[in-house]
Order: C-alpha cells, then structure tokens, then sequence
C-alpha cells in the first residue's frame, strides 16, 4: 500500500510501498479515505516529541470504511464509517484506567506517533478507540473533529462553567471550539499572533464579543482561558487577563518553556492546567454535541503525496483551514 513514511526526524517524510497491516484479535483494518494534518504531526516531526516509532506513518486524525475485522470485535460491520483519533490504546487495568482517566495511562499508545496512523492507504486501530462518525459529515469535514475537535472539547471541558473564556491561538482547534463555547452563550475573547488582522476578523465572523493580539488586554477581565498555541510565553499573558479565581488550560500536546512570572499574577486562586490526551467520553461527548450546533470545519485538501506540502504550509501559517489528505475514493473523499 501507499504510505508517507518518517524515517529520520527533521527529515521530510518519504513515499513508500509498504505492506498492508492486518488486523488482530481486537482490532480493525480501515480503509482510509482521509486523514486530517495536525499540529502534532509537526512536533513529532521536528523531533519535538521523544521516543516515535520509527520508522513511523503520521497521522490520527483518520476516517475511512472497515475492510476487515479481528477476532473478538463486536458491535463493527465490513463497511461501517468509523474515525481513529490520537488515543489507540491503553491497558484498561491501571489506577488512571479504572477512575475514569484512561487519557492518563502510562502504557498508553499513541495513533501516529507510537502506532502507525493514517498517512496511507490502509490503518489498523484497536476497536475500542474507534468511533462512529456523523452521517452529517462528509469524509472531508469530519477529520479535523477527531483531534483539533476531540482535544479541543477536553480543554473546553476543564473550563468548567466560566462565562468569559479567552482562547489563546485560534487556529483549527479554536475555530470549533468557539462554534461550541457560543452555542453555549459564552462571550469568546479570541487573541491572535500580533497584527494578524485577518484572524482577528476571522474570529469576530463566528460570533467572538472580542478579538486582538496575543499581547493585548481583553476589555473584561477573563473567567477562564484557554491557550492552543504552544507558546509557554502566553502563560503569564493568560494569567494577566484572568479575574480572580480563574484558570489558565494549556491545550497542547508540547509547548515550550513558560518563563517566570511574578506570584502576584497567580495570587487570588487562579490556576493553571495541562490536558494529556482524551479520553473516549471527550470523543463520544463531542461527536454528540457537534452536528446539532452543528460544528463546521474549514479544509484545504491535499493529495496524500503532497503530505509534505501540507506540513510546511502548516508550519509556515500558510493554510486557509485544516489541512486534509485525501487518500481513497470513498464518497466524501474528493477535492472541493
């Protein structure tokens, strides 16, 4: 089968023909129709993120049809439509598994990253972390849901009931979680890079009371915020936004070093937070939610060559949306 492989990294990824993987006990063969490019792929990559498997297939923002399936799997048909997202295993057995917080398992494996994911033609994936996806997407629009959705619902999540809500990087992720965050009746406080004017208007377009730079104050101050963009240095800047008793959530995977700040910026039980992973209840909670808002996504299709394009695109901040490859000819598949 095709795949874009990552030999080395800070290496492009290379085309190769590789063996079609088959399923075992547990698990299903996808056919992959589409994989949405994330922000992670980039890290690992860059060798930001230790410890891949190489040689590694990117990729875990995956939908497709089941071509085939292992032993003991109920409840999946030869045909159905499922999504694959960055969760692919856990052991189900530890302290974090049976209290309800599987995203914090430490022999967890990682679609894309420690298991191969969806830049080919073919993927495997435990069953258990497949999910069902929405009739009311398209192969296209549903992708970006899988991660930039997911992660970006888990990250909301931990903003509790606050009212005001800063988000902090509005790229793809951002851009669904406001859908969700205004369905609900929040006010959106969106900051962008610096003079990026065109963001700004992007934001104010879906419905955000605010949007300006990163290095600007919000008109209110903020019940919560949340930073997609892995830029440590917006830590202290969130922290500056927040009323007293606020919380910071830190929505990536990798950011780099948040430097020190004064304890009086923290003072007043504001708080800060990470977010590792998602966990299944996320996935299934959102894939609820977001047709009866509904959530719409914004795409830049790709071929699956062209893998690399779509990575530098992203690196450069060149895209218009989430970048999608387009890998089989399943309906829903196709350039727009």
């Amino acid at each position: 089968m095709r795949a874009m492989v990552l030999e080395k990294p800070r290496q492009p990824l290379v085309q190769r023909d590789v063996p079609k993987p088959n399923p075992e006990a547990g698990q299903l063969l996808v056919r992959v129709a589409t994989c949405a490019v994330c922000r992670t792929d980039l890290h690992v990559v860059d060798g930001e993120l230790p410890d891949p498997k190489l040689p590694l297939i990117l990729g875990h923002q995956i939908a497709g049809r089941i071509e085939e399936i292992g032993g003991g799997v109920k409840g999946f048909s030869v045909g159905d439509r499922v999504g694959i997202p960055w969760l692919g295993w856990t052991d189900g057995d530890c302290v974090y598994c049976r209290s309800n917080r599987e995203n914090l398992c430490n022999r967890a494996r990682f679609t894309g990253y420690t298991i191969d994911g969806g830049y080919a033609e073919f993927a495997v994936a435990d069953a258990r972390f497949c999910f069902r996806l929405p009739e009311q997407y398209n192969d296209v629009d549903v992708a970006p849901l899988l991660c930039a959705g997911m992660l970006g619902y888990r990250s909301y999540r931990k903003t509790g009931d606050a009212r005001r809500l800063g988000i902090y990087g509005f790229g793809n992720a951002a851009h669904l979680i406001a859908q969700i965050a205004i369905y609900h009746g929040r006010e959106i406080f969106a900051f962008t890079r610096p003079g990026d004017k065109a963001g700004q208007e992007s934001a104010r377009k879906l419905g955000t009371a605010w949007a300006g730079g990163s290095d600007e104050i919000p008109p209110k101050k903020l019940d919560a915020a949340i930073i997609f963009a892995p830029v440590g240095a917006l830590v202290p800047a969130a922290l500056r936004a927040l009323a007293k008793g606020g919380s910071v959530v830190c929505g990536g995977i990798h950011m780099s070093d948040i430097p020190s700040f004064p304890y009086a910026d923290l003072w007043g039980e504001r708080a800060i937070c990470s977010v590792a992973n998602l966990t299944r209840r996320d996935g299934e909670e959102f894939l609820e939610i977001a047709p009866r808002i509904p959530v719409r996504t914004k795409t830049e299709t790709f071929s699956l060559e062209e893998a690399n394009i779509a990575l530098e695109k992203f690196r450069s901040g060149e895209l218009s949306g989430t970048a999608v490859l387009l890998i089989s000819d399943h309906p829903g598949a196709r350039y727009r």
